[in-house]
């Protein structure tokens, strides 16, 4: 399966995912939805600052132009909110998922869509 059939099909076909990107570790972008402005230079800052919780809740999370406000993070996923949208972010062993999500979707309908993508990414090694 190709990056961008994991983004339309696995990501925003399940219309819990109003855009959303998948990029590596140096924030090299793979696959993206369309419209979706994400740059390698925010993506590279999400993936050099993961779950540093100091950094972010001072300069908070940066894609597609949008600032959210840092909400929480771990060693796998990260939160941000702006307003009635928010963005869902997870880690996998090679990749980054980053997911936006806007009303009348929910944080929980986007997390546990992005989660579960992850959590399959990595089972295959990804």
């Amino acid at each position: 399966m190709s990056w961008q059939s994991y983004v339309d099909d696995q990501l925003l076909a399940t219309k819990t995912v109003s855009q959303a990107v998948i990029c590596g570790h140096d924030g090299n972008i793979w696959a993206a939805s369309a419209g979706f402005n994400a740059t390698v230079a925010e993506l590279k800052s999400i993936a050099t600052n993961f779950g540093n919780t100091d950094t972010l809740a001072m300069s908070g999370l940066t894609v597609g132009g949008t600032r959210f406000m840092f909400l929480s993070a771990s060693d796998r996923v990260m939160r941000g909110k702006k307003g009635t949208s928010g963005l869902h972010i997870m880690k996998t062993a090679q990749a980054i998922l980053v997911s936006v999500y806007h009303e009348p979707i929910v944080a929980e309908q986007c997390a546990v869509t992005t989660e579960k993508l992850g959590e399959y990414l990595i089972s295959v090694g990804y």
